[in-house]
């Protein structure tokens, strides 16, 4: 961890000579009063979403040592899932050692059902920390009660799946500004040390103008992306929630909660988000997959000077790999990352063969995890007050993501204005769910749900 703790210094110096930089990772916020976590300089954190990304959230914090922390409340409306994430917690090594002093959850602050968030930010200070971790289709629900109690937030991504979330979210967070609320978004590529400098140099003109972009996440089976019908019996909603990726009222589906990174770090190096969209995809042998999803995306953006960024993601077995990102230059080519998302592996090359002689630059210092530098950077914040939030960069990228998304499902060319102003909300009454409520989205006759039809259903991405 000292290589974290020393290596945030030279960060902090890139993002303060650099306003691009800052204002991609922060909105300065106007002057309000001051939020603290409490005397004892304990932030305590709620966990509401007890899945693998939460649970991971928790431990990057942890790992994070920027001060102290500790879990004192967690939600979830599976209970299994919120007993494995707790009995995964107090488990690792970092925290079997220090025993209850970061993690300290009695059972009357474990909460199961769709109020339960309510129930574990009530356990909170103003001035501590929730983390949202539930699908993201919750995520403006969780966020007006967290605005209202006056909490930090670190909510995971996509921070909305369709275009009423992604206007109600920019709404929202205006009320967090105007209470100096420290919210994060995790996006972590943002906060990468290598991708930081790559940017730099790029805006520094070390490969020219950019002249086109690339990225690829095209991998096996992913998530619960595609899924099998509704075991006989089963809850529809619990059913859906457990298999979030596959339903497009939950998570966006495939494209918002697999590709967003790619699509963020792109349009990062480019310093603008594109204006148009279009894209091509499709279902294959999709045997009794019920899911939303096509098994392959294509997505290309148009900026506003009209360079390109053509997105290319996959989740079908036995098919060639990639998780990897590049932006072309006039001079020269940048590998933005090269096998996932940490470690980067930033690199410049003279030209566009990625040949040995051909190198000009790479990041030289060992890359500390991203995962774990944005909790350092929100932390920080929290601690020294300074301005910090990320909900419009990253509702930004949400709704980017979606307008390719759109442009696949509906087979036609989506504008960034159009999908900020689509009417179609996937899920409009669910701040309203209950563990007896009916699912926004039920299945037909046949157990089967609404898929994308290109070229027929227009307007919207499926009829419901």
């Amino acid at each position: 961890m000292s290589q974290i703790e020393n290596s945030n210094s030279s960060r902090r110096e890139f993002l303060k000579h650099s306003g691009r930089a800052a204002a991609a990772t922060t909105i300065l916020a106007s002057a309000a009063p001051k939020v603290f976590a409490g005397e004892d300089n304990t932030i305590r954190l709620a966990l509401v979403g007890c899945g693998g990304r939460g649970t991971g959230a928790i431990l990057n914090a942890i790992e994070a040592k920027n001060g102290p922390v500790k879990l004192v409340a967690m939600a979830d409306v599976f209970e299994k899932r919120l007993d494995f994430s707790y009995e995964h917690l107090i488990n690792k090594d970092i925290i079997k050692s220090q025993g209850n002093l970061l993690v300290d959850v009695p059972e009357d602050q474990k909460f199961i059902g769709f109020d339960g968030y309510k129930k574990a930010m009530d356990c909170l200070r103003p001035g501590d920390v929730v983390v949202l971790g539930t699908p993201p289709g919750f995520r403006w629900v969780h966020f007006t009660y967290a605005i209202e109690k006056g909490l930090n937030v670190f909510m995971e991504k996509p921070v909305t799946v369709d275009g009423p979330t992604s206007r109600r979210m920019l709404e929202l967070n205006k009320k967090a500004i105007e209470k100096d609320l420290k919210v994060g978004v995790g996006l972590m590529c943002r906060h990468c040390e290598a991708r930081q400098e790559l940017f730099e140099r790029i805006q520094g003109g070390e490969i020219g103008d950019i002249t086109m972009m690339r990225s690829y996440r095209l991998a096996g089976l992913t998530g619960s992306a595609a899924v099998g019908p509704k075991p006989e019996g089963a809850n529809e909603l619990l059913y859906q929630i457990s298999n979030f990726h596959a339903f497009l009222f939950l998570s966006g589906g495939a494209v918002s909660d697999f590709l967003i990174h790619n699509i963020d770090e792109s349009c990062w190096m480019k310093d603008a988000w594109p204006v148009k969209a279009t894209a091509i995809g499709g279902r294959h042998y999709r045997g009794d997959s019920v899911d939303q999803n096509f098994d392959s995306y294509a997505i290309e953006y148009t900026f506003a000077d009209g360079t390109k960024l053509f997105m290319d993601g996959r989740t079908m077995p036995g098919c060639h790999s990639e998780f990897a990102g590049y932006a072309h230059g006039s001079k020269g080519l940048a590998v933005i990352s090269s096998a996932g998302h940490s470690p980067a592996k930033c690199r410049i090359y003279k030209g566009h063969n990625m040949d040995k002689e051909n190198l000009q630059w790479s990041f030289a210092a060992r890359e500390s995890s991203p995962y774990v530098l944005e909790w350092f950077d929100l932390l920080d914040a929290i601690r020294k007050n300074k301005p910090y939030n990320e909900v419009e960069r990253g509702t930004m990228a949400s709704l980017v993501t979606s307008m390719g998304r759109m442009a696949a499902h509906t087979g036609q060319v989506i504008t960034l204005d159009q999908m900020m102003n689509c009417e179609h909300e996937f899920a409009p009454g669910i701040d309203k769910l209950t563990m007896e409520s009916p699912s926004p989205l039920p299945a037909d006759k046949d157990g089967k749900y609404p898929i994308p039809y290109p070229g027929i259903i227009k307007k919207q991405e499926y009829l419901s």
